[in-house]
């Protein structure tokens, strides 16, 4: 069976987690991905991404090729350009001034292949005043307006428990790349594709930010209700949390009489959403007190036999050992020559004649360097030569 993206040939330059969040799409779909790293006789340090055999990096890097390369060196910018030559794909996030410095940026590849797709992520875009600055993901959080609707009102901003501005822009910059791919049909060129965690962050505000443009209201901290819909939060039962999704009159009437608190659709206060919101702490406190009648489970189970969306709030555990979770089949097994068998996260959409696969754990630094320069056509001597040279 072929793969989605089997035949397309990716260059990654990226580091840390947007970009490699954004090539693992195309590495998982059957793209050949060449991870090009410093050699340890230039830079021997730790990967930005963490030890290489640990949880993080191997969940990033699986699916990969690597080779060694001093890109400070002619000579192996020489070899990435030989590598250009037959790439469809080059995905890279050093600042802007890095990559024209070491002759490496969109216009100078180009060039040597008109249909390369030129992929940047940055922190804050290729121009404009932060052009520069280091971007980080909790930065972007920040800077985005995230961490001002994140969090209990009062008590400060707070972050959200995972990279979502880094991930996000990994996954629209791998968009981007496969809309240019599209156009490539039609055109025959390759073109420049940029994202940025700060552009991406903006954008993953969605409602919360046309609410301003559109209304001019500056959305706040909401704890763990929605913004503008009551009831639909986190409430407590007799053992714990669960998250309730009412939302619409034949909904909220649903809930009453399951909660048996049918007296609250009398309720002026209650009349409709606008007024529930309003009088949000009154109607949480009523519900709060019905349901800590019976358990989660018990919960649970009669609020889904009324249609009333609803769920738990799982540790990391309790969400692998979810029945539904277990049935996706989201876990998937590699074997690493190390750690043997390990367990990482597949992907999240499904293809039914071509779907994603991940076949080999993270390589190992340099692992395929020998491999890929015989590819290109250079001798077993030229490759002694380079390693003398510690230009691999």
């Amino acid at each position: 069976m072929k793969e989605a993206l089997q035949g397309l040939k990716l260059i990654d330059l990226t580091r840390v987690r947007s970009g490699p969040s954004a090539v693992r799409q195309f590495a998982d779909w059957g793209a050949d991905v060449i991870k090009i790293e410093p050699p340890d006789s230039i830079d021997g340090s730790q990967d930005l991404g963490g030890r290489r055999e640990g949880s993080d990096f191997q969940n990033l890097h699986r699916n990969k090729r690597s080779i060694t390369l001093n890109l400070k060196s002619k000579e192996g910018i020489n070899i990435l350009k030989k590598l250009i030559i037959n790439s469809d794909i080059l995905v890279e996030n050093f600042r802007p001034k890095v990559k024209k410095r070491l002759g490496i940026d969109y216009e100078t590849l180009e060039k040597i292949n008109p249909r390369l797709i030129y992929a940047s992520i940055s922190g804050f875009g290729q121009s404009g005043p932060y052009a520069d600055l280091p971007g980080y993901d909790q930065v972007a959080q920040g800077m985005g307006g995230l961490m001002s609707v994140t969090g209990f009102k009062d008590k400060g901003p707070l972050r959200v428990g995972i990279p979502v501005a880094d991930l996000s822009a990994g996954l629209h910059c791998a968009l981007g790349i496969l809309t240019a791919l599209y156009e490539r049909e039609r055109s025959g060129r390759g073109q420049y594709v940029s994202a940025s965690l700060l552009e991406s962050q903006v954008a993953m505000l969605d409602f919360q930010a046309s609410r301003y443009l559109v209304s001019s209201e500056i959305a706040g901290q909401t704890g763990n209700n929605h913004p503008t819909m009551t009831p639909m939060g986190t409430y407590n039962t007799a053992d714990g949390f669960i998250n309730i999704a009412s939302t619409g009159e034949a909904m909220w009437r649903r809930l009453c009489n399951v909660l048996d608190i049918r007296e609250s659709l009398d309720d002026k206060d209650f009349e409709d959403d606008i007024a529930r919101t309003k009088n949000r702490e009154k109607l949480t406190d009523i519900i709060n007190k019905a349901l800590f009648k019976n358990t989660k489970e018990e919960w649970i189970k009669k609020l889904n036999e009324v249609s009333i969306p609803c769920g738990p709030i799982n540790n990391i555990k309790e969400v692998f050992e979810d029945p539904q979770v277990v049935h996706s089949k989201i876990a998937k097994t590699v074997v690493h020559p190390k750690l043997g068998k390990i367990q990482l996260v597949g992907q999240a959409m499904n293809l039914s004649r071509t779907p994603s696969k991940i076949k080999t754990a993270a390589p190992n630094k340099g692992e395929h360097t020998n491999i890929i320069l015989n590819e290109l056509g250079y001798s077993k001597e030229k490759i002694k030569k380079f390693k003398m040279e510690k230009i691999i």
